[in-house]
């Protein structure tokens, strides 16, 4: 990719930009609670079948409080930020709490999701669900 003159960008990096907001980038540069955890209380894995992203979630709960969440993700950036964002609104939150946050919650924490890809927000959302189900069937 052609970096663009005086700026030391990527034509890339100047549509991601323009396309996504800054919290959003950040929880995709930067990523929180990467990996995968172990001894595990619940573990899911996730595929969206339309684009092909990936999410899997890890955690351990203590006393019905999610004491630790991680993430692994293969897809775009959205779908990255996403998993970034959602384990930290869910850490340290009890089940019930996390059970409780929505898609557009997940949304205001990365300030905004292009219309294209609300995908990776569901996808999140899905996985936390799934998470939580499989938690309580222990």
């Amino acid at each position: 990719m052609p970096t663009l003159p005086g700026f030391g960008r990527s034509e890339n990096d100047t549509y991601n930009i323009l396309v996504y907001s800054s919290q959003l980038l950040d929880h995709f540069e930067h990523p929180r609670n990467v990996g995968v955890l172990s001894n595990t209380d619940a573990s899911v894995q996730l595929e969206n079948p339309a684009c092909g992203d990936v999410l899997k979630l890890t955690a351990l709960v203590d006393d019905g409080v999610i004491a630790e969440i991680r993430f692994q993700a293969k897809g775009c950036v959205p779908t990255i930020a996403c998993g970034s964002a959602l384990t930290e609104l869910v850490r340290g939150k009890t089940l019930a709490q996390a059970s409780t946050v929505t898609r557009d919650q997940l949304v205001g924490e990365l300030g905004s999701l292009p219309p294209a890809s609300g995908h990776a927000a569901q996808l999140a959302i899905d996985a936390l669900r799934a998470l939580l189900a499989a938690v309580s069937t222990q």
